[in-house]
């Protein structure tokens, strides 16, 4: 009996659906869908409790798409290994920076840096977005993290360097976020 497998419970979940429980909790879904869904940990802890064995006949949750879709899909791959997790996330952050913020360090010559560290890091992490980029970080509730401080903290960064520093602090604290508060639910034909 020495081959006993200790199985995380933070989640309070049944183990029929866990693929893993650290450093982000995977499952499978008990729905059809073509996504990812992201669902707030006390909704999945509901859900996993009344539905076992049951297939659900819509996600409860927020399915993940465009960029998004291809972000938690490189999450997934990576899940085994949270420090390249954390820099794939970090990856995105800097990527959505590109499409999505503004700062005036970007209007130089120095965004071609920015471009280099993005498409190294893409080979490195062989990582790959497809389609529409417009969202590629994950959704995080207000209550969680603050959208517009975020925005600020990156405007207001006057250096490359002030502005890698910034992107990664806050991907590290997203990361942090979305492991706590989230669970993700693999695509699947349910149950």
């Amino acid at each position: 009996m020495n081959g006993i497998i200790r199985l995380d419970r933070r989640s309070g979940c049944s183990v029929d659906t866990l693929i893993c429980s650290r450093p982000w909790e995977f499952r499978k879904a008990r729905w059809r869908s073509a996504h990812f869904v992201q669902v707030p940990r006390a909704l999945s802890r509901s859900l996993e409790r009344e539905g076992r064995g049951t297939v659900l006949p819509d996600p409860p949750g927020l399915p993940l798409t465009g960029g998004a879709a291809d972000t938690i899909r490189a999450l997934f791959a990576l899940r085994e290994d949270e420090n390249r997790m954390r820099e794939a996330y970090y990856l995105a952050g800097l990527m959505d920076c590109m499409i999505n913020r503004v700062n005036p360090v970007l209007r130089t010559d120095l965004l071609h840096h920015m471009y280099k560290k993005v498409f190294s890091m893409k080979t490195a992490l062989d990582i790959h977005w497809h389609g529409p980029l417009e969202q590629v970080l994950l959704p995080v509730d207000a209550a969680f993290f603050n959208e517009a401080e975020y925005r600020t903290l990156l405007m207001k960064a006057g250096t490359l360097k002030e502005l890698y520093r910034a992107i990664r602090r806050q991907t590290d604290r997203m990361f942090d976020i979305l492991s706590l508060e989230y669970v993700f639910y693999r695509p699947g034909t349910g149950g």
